[in-house]
Protein backbone atom coordinates (compact mmCIF):
# COMPACT_ATOMS: atom_id res chain seq x y z
CA UNK A 1 0.00 0.00 0.00
CA UNK A 2 1.51 3.38 -0.96
CA UNK A 3 2.34 5.55 2.00
CA UNK A 4 0.50 8.90 1.85
CA UNK A 5 2.39 12.14 2.02
CA UNK A 6 0.84 13.06 5.36
CA UNK A 7 1.88 9.68 6.79
CA UNK A 8 5.43 10.21 5.53
CA UNK A 9 5.45 13.72 6.97
CA UNK A 10 4.35 12.40 10.36
CA UNK A 11 7.12 9.78 10.27
CA UNK A 12 9.66 12.47 9.40
CA UNK A 13 8.37 14.70 12.19
CA UNK A 14 8.63 11.84 14.69
CA UNK A 15 12.18 11.08 13.59
CA UNK A 16 13.22 14.71 13.78
CA UNK A 17 11.77 15.27 17.22
CA UNK A 18 14.76 13.96 19.14
CA UNK A 19 17.25 15.58 16.77
CA UNK A 20 15.97 19.13 17.16
CA UNK A 21 15.94 18.80 20.95
CA UNK A 22 19.60 17.86 20.96
CA UNK A 23 18.95 14.12 20.95
CA UNK A 24 16.47 14.25 23.81
CA UNK A 25 13.92 11.39 24.00
CA UNK A 26 10.85 11.98 21.81
CA UNK A 27 8.34 11.50 24.62
CA UNK A 28 8.35 13.21 28.00
CA UNK A 29 11.14 15.72 27.37
CA UNK A 30 9.79 16.79 23.98
CA UNK A 31 6.37 17.12 25.60
CA UNK A 32 7.85 19.43 28.23
CA UNK A 33 9.50 21.50 25.49
CA UNK A 34 6.25 21.70 23.54
CA UNK A 35 4.40 22.78 26.66
CA UNK A 36 6.96 25.50 27.30
CA UNK A 37 6.74 26.56 23.67
CA UNK A 38 3.03 27.23 23.99
CA UNK A 39 3.93 30.20 26.16
CA UNK A 40 5.91 31.70 23.29
CA UNK A 41 3.21 31.00 20.71
CA UNK A 42 0.82 33.81 21.66
CA UNK A 43 2.63 36.31 19.45
CA UNK A 44 2.66 33.83 16.55
CA UNK A 45 -1.07 33.12 16.87
CA UNK A 46 -2.04 36.70 16.03
CA UNK A 47 -0.80 36.13 12.47
CA UNK A 48 -0.42 32.36 11.98
CA UNK A 49 -3.53 31.31 13.90
CA UNK A 50 -4.03 29.59 17.23
CA UNK A 51 -3.27 26.19 15.65
CA UNK A 52 -0.56 27.51 13.30
CA UNK A 53 -3.04 26.97 10.48
CA UNK A 54 -1.99 30.16 8.69
CA UNK A 55 -3.83 33.25 7.52
CA UNK A 56 -3.46 34.21 3.88
CA UNK A 57 -5.05 37.61 4.43
CA UNK A 58 -2.04 38.43 6.61
CA UNK A 59 0.36 36.58 4.28
CA UNK A 60 1.13 34.21 7.16
CA UNK A 61 1.56 30.56 6.10
CA UNK A 62 0.54 27.44 7.96
CA UNK A 63 3.53 26.12 9.92
CA UNK A 64 2.52 22.59 10.83
CA UNK A 65 4.12 20.84 7.83
CA UNK A 66 7.54 22.47 8.00
CA UNK A 67 9.09 20.23 10.65
CA UNK A 68 10.84 21.29 13.89
CA UNK A 69 14.39 21.38 12.55
CA UNK A 70 13.46 23.73 9.70
CA UNK A 71 11.33 25.90 11.99
CA UNK A 72 14.20 26.13 14.46
CA UNK A 73 16.67 27.11 11.75
CA UNK A 74 14.39 29.75 10.25
CA UNK A 75 13.68 31.29 13.64
CA UNK A 76 17.41 31.49 14.28
CA UNK A 77 17.95 33.01 10.82
CA UNK A 78 15.34 35.69 11.46
CA UNK A 79 16.85 36.47 14.86
CA UNK A 80 20.41 36.68 13.48
CA UNK A 81 19.39 38.68 10.40
CA UNK A 82 20.38 36.00 7.91
CA UNK A 83 16.75 36.15 6.79
CA UNK A 84 14.42 39.13 6.71
CA UNK A 85 17.06 41.85 6.39
CA UNK A 86 16.60 42.62 2.69
CA UNK A 87 14.85 46.00 2.30
CA UNK A 88 12.21 44.46 0.03
CA UNK A 89 11.39 41.61 2.41
CA UNK A 90 8.47 43.28 4.19
CA UNK A 91 7.09 40.11 5.75
CA UNK A 92 10.54 38.93 6.73
CA UNK A 93 11.10 42.19 8.59
CA UNK A 94 7.83 41.64 10.45
CA UNK A 95 8.98 38.16 11.42
CA UNK A 96 12.31 39.46 12.68
CA UNK A 97 10.53 41.91 14.96
CA UNK A 98 8.11 39.27 16.19
CA UNK A 99 10.65 36.56 17.07
CA UNK A 100 13.42 38.78 18.38
CA UNK A 101 12.35 38.38 22.03
CA UNK A 102 12.84 34.60 21.78
CA UNK A 103 16.61 34.90 21.83
CA UNK A 104 18.52 32.05 20.22
CA UNK A 105 18.41 29.33 22.87
CA UNK A 106 15.71 27.27 24.54
CA UNK A 107 12.89 29.58 23.46
CA UNK A 108 13.50 28.75 19.80
CA UNK A 109 13.62 25.02 20.50
CA UNK A 110 10.50 25.10 22.61
CA UNK A 111 8.46 27.10 20.10
CA UNK A 112 9.47 24.79 17.24
CA UNK A 113 8.54 21.75 19.33
CA UNK A 114 5.17 23.22 20.22
CA UNK A 115 4.29 24.01 16.60
CA UNK A 116 5.37 20.50 15.62
CA UNK A 117 2.98 19.05 18.20
CA UNK A 118 -0.06 20.64 16.53
CA UNK A 119 -2.23 18.70 14.05
CA UNK A 120 -1.19 18.93 10.42
CA UNK A 121 -3.22 21.27 8.22
CA UNK A 122 -3.93 20.30 4.60
CA UNK A 123 -3.68 23.48 2.47
CA UNK A 124 -6.02 24.44 -0.35
CA UNK A 125 -4.70 24.66 -3.89
CA UNK A 126 -4.45 28.23 -5.19
CA UNK A 127 -1.60 28.08 -7.72
CA UNK A 128 -2.44 26.69 -11.15
CA UNK A 129 0.07 25.06 -13.47
CA UNK A 130 0.90 22.20 -15.80
CA UNK A 131 1.27 19.21 -13.46
CA UNK A 132 3.16 17.03 -15.94
CA UNK A 133 5.66 19.77 -16.72
CA UNK A 134 5.88 20.59 -13.03
CA UNK A 135 6.64 16.97 -12.18
CA UNK A 136 9.40 16.84 -14.79
CA UNK A 137 11.11 19.95 -13.46
CA UNK A 138 10.56 18.96 -9.83
CA UNK A 139 12.10 15.54 -10.40
CA UNK A 140 15.06 17.02 -12.26
CA UNK A 141 15.82 19.96 -9.94
CA UNK A 142 14.06 19.62 -6.58
CA UNK A 143 13.54 15.94 -5.80
CA UNK A 144 17.15 15.07 -4.95
CA UNK A 145 17.03 17.38 -1.93
CA UNK A 146 13.34 17.59 -0.99
CA UNK A 147 12.38 13.98 -1.70
CA UNK A 148 10.39 12.26 -4.41
CA UNK A 149 7.12 13.14 -2.67
CA UNK A 150 8.34 16.52 -1.37
CA UNK A 151 8.50 14.96 2.09
CA UNK A 152 11.83 16.59 2.97
CA UNK A 153 15.28 15.19 3.67
CA UNK A 154 16.69 15.47 7.19
CA UNK A 155 20.42 14.88 6.42
CA UNK A 156 20.32 17.54 3.68
CA UNK A 157 18.38 19.96 5.91
CA UNK A 158 15.73 20.22 3.22
CA UNK A 159 12.21 20.84 4.56
CA UNK A 160 9.03 19.11 3.49
CA UNK A 161 7.24 21.09 0.79
CA UNK A 162 4.08 19.03 0.46
CA UNK A 163 1.62 20.41 2.98
CA UNK A 164 3.00 23.95 2.82
CA UNK A 165 0.71 26.65 1.41
CA UNK A 166 1.33 26.90 -2.33
CA UNK A 167 0.96 30.69 -2.37
CA UNK A 168 3.69 30.88 0.27
CA UNK A 169 5.97 28.58 -1.74
CA UNK A 170 5.39 30.81 -4.76
CA UNK A 171 6.37 33.94 -2.85
CA UNK A 172 9.50 32.31 -1.45
CA UNK A 173 10.56 31.07 -4.89
CA UNK A 174 10.04 34.58 -6.23
CA UNK A 175 12.11 35.94 -3.34
CA UNK A 176 14.92 33.47 -3.97
CA UNK A 177 14.97 34.29 -7.67
CA UNK A 178 14.97 38.04 -6.98
CA UNK A 179 17.73 37.80 -4.37
CA UNK A 180 15.39 38.95 -1.60
CA UNK A 181 16.03 35.67 0.16
CA UNK A 182 19.25 33.66 0.08
CA UNK A 183 21.48 36.65 -0.53
CA UNK A 184 23.08 36.88 2.92
CA UNK A 185 26.71 35.73 2.91
CA UNK A 186 26.13 33.62 6.04
CA UNK A 187 22.99 31.93 4.71
CA UNK A 188 24.68 28.97 3.03
CA UNK A 189 21.53 26.89 2.64
CA UNK A 190 19.62 29.90 1.38
CA UNK A 191 22.30 30.54 -1.22
CA UNK A 192 22.05 26.93 -2.36
CA UNK A 193 18.29 27.26 -2.68
CA UNK A 194 18.64 30.51 -4.60
CA UNK A 195 21.00 28.88 -7.10
CA UNK A 196 18.55 26.02 -7.66
CA UNK A 197 15.58 28.37 -8.00
CA UNK A 198 17.46 30.25 -10.70
CA UNK A 199 17.68 27.09 -12.81
CA UNK A 200 13.93 27.23 -13.41
CA UNK A 201 13.57 29.07 -16.74
CA UNK A 202 10.62 31.35 -15.99
CA UNK A 203 7.69 32.22 -13.73
CA UNK A 204 5.39 29.79 -15.52
CA UNK A 205 7.74 26.91 -14.70
CA UNK A 206 7.85 27.98 -11.05
CA UNK A 207 4.05 27.80 -10.97
CA UNK A 208 4.08 24.40 -12.67
CA UNK A 209 6.45 23.02 -10.02
CA UNK A 210 4.44 24.44 -7.13
CA UNK A 211 1.17 23.14 -8.58
CA UNK A 212 2.77 19.70 -8.80
CA UNK A 213 3.96 19.88 -5.19
CA UNK A 214 0.45 20.80 -4.11
CA UNK A 215 -0.90 17.77 -6.00
CA UNK A 216 1.15 15.53 -3.68
CA UNK A 217 -0.81 16.60 -0.60
CA UNK A 218 -3.08 13.85 0.72
CA UNK A 219 -6.52 15.18 1.78
CA UNK A 220 -7.34 14.60 5.45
Amino acid sequence: MPVGTVTVMRWVKSFMCGWILLSAPCHSESGVAASAGKTFSATCASCHGDRAQGNRALQSPALTALGPAYLQRQLQDFISGRRGSHPQDIYGAQMRAAVGPLGSGSGVNALAAYIDSLPAVAPKATVEGDLKRGKDFYTMICGACHGAKAEGNIPLQSPALAGTDDWYLLRQMQNFRAGIRGGDADDVLGQQMRSMAMTLPDEATVRDVIAYIQSLVVPQ
